[in-house]
């Protein structure tokens, strides 16, 4: 680990320690990623996340976004950590509910995009009300109400431009019968308006999982939305 210090002027003494508390918090603010990286890197290690399909990627951004949350107390349950990896196909078991308290995965299952992100590739994405896409980034989990479609979860967005619109565009999760064992065979998943929908035999489960002030993070490699993400770049 290096640090670069600021020549320090002996003209201004109060100057020169100002630059030098500025160098050594962004030295600390490198130790903080650095240190987030290898932990997710280990969660990926030990629960065998490859095995399960999850990007690597997708696991050392989730964690970092997570951490951020944890820190400016955003979550009200930091035991459960949930990503969503639209890097791959719909017919794949994308989403990953991870229990970071007791190091291990509590459920793994399929999980839709919204109508017009893609096919069977998730591969547009919309923060715009009416849109029928998918919205990337990081949400903060509420509580559940009984819809149309059952029990189902309000999410609240914590990116602006990028998934702050969830609650006005009653992006949640929800069951669906379009999706699940029996669409493996098809082109592609049953898709929705944009929410995450699961099988709707595990919803109730996932929901329960979910609720109440989790992490739930949604990943695509997206190169813009990892430059301009708050949470990533924070």
């Amino acid at each position: 680990m290096s640090f670069t210090v600021s020549p320090v002027e002996k003209a201004d003494s109060k100057k020169a320690i100002t630059h030098t508390i500025v160098n050594n918090s962004s030295a600390a603010a490198s130790t903080t990623v650095a240190t987030a990286e290898a932990t997710a890197l280990s969660i990926y290690e030990r629960l065998e996340l490859d095995k399960l399909g999850l990007s690597v990627d997708a696991m050392k951004y989730a964690y970092k976004g997570y951490e951020q949350l944890r820190e400016k107390g955003a979550l009200a349950n930091s035991d459960v950590l949930t990503v969503v990896d639209f890097s791959q196909s719909s017919r794949k078991k994308r989403m990953y509910i991870i229990d970071l308290k007791n190091d291990k995965v509590l459920f793994n299952t399929y999980v839709a995009h919204g109508k017009n992100s893609g096919l069977d590739y998730a591969n547009q994405f919309s923060n715009t009300p009416e849109s029928l896409q998918s919205s990337l980034g990081f949400y903060v989990t509420k509580g559940t109400y009984s819809g149309k479609h059952g029990l189902s979860l309000r999410l609240s967005g914590q990116e602006k431009g990028w998934n702050d619109n969830a609650e006005e565009r009653a992006v949640v999760v929800h069951g669906a019968n379009y999706i699940g064992d029996h669409r493996v065979s098809s082109a592609y998943m049953g898709r929705s308006f944009g929410c995450p929908a699961v099988p709707q035999e595990y919803a109730e489960k996932v929901i329960n999982l979910l609720k109440d002030g989790t992490c739930l993070f949604i990943y695509h490699p997206s190169s813009r939305y990892e430059q301009e993400s708050t949470l990533l770049n924070g």
